[in-house]
């Protein structure tokens, strides 16, 4: 049996080629995997996060019970 070029071109592109092809294609597809994770990961912890609103509304809420206490403690201390 001869060796042609064009069946060692052929065994060229089955056994080197083609599994960098392949590869490409598999990794391309676990990157377009990874980046719908990212951004699903991105609306979820945005979630997680409290507004300036929210966090303003809470330190009044806080401060207002400490202005409480610290009028009942004077009121304690001093009568």
């Amino acid at each position: 049996m001869e060796f042609s070029p064009y069946i060692i071109w052929n065994i060229v592109i089955t056994l080197i080629i083609a599994p960098i092809f392949s590869s490409i294609r598999i990794n391309a597809q676990e990157l377009k995997r990874i980046d719908i994770l990212i951004n699903k990961t991105r609306e979820e912890v945005a979630s997680k996060y409290v507004t300036k609103e929210e966090l303003n509304q809470d330190m009044e809420r806080v401060l207002d019970r400490l202005e409480i206490l610290n009028g009942k403690i004077d009121k304690l201390i001093s009568g």
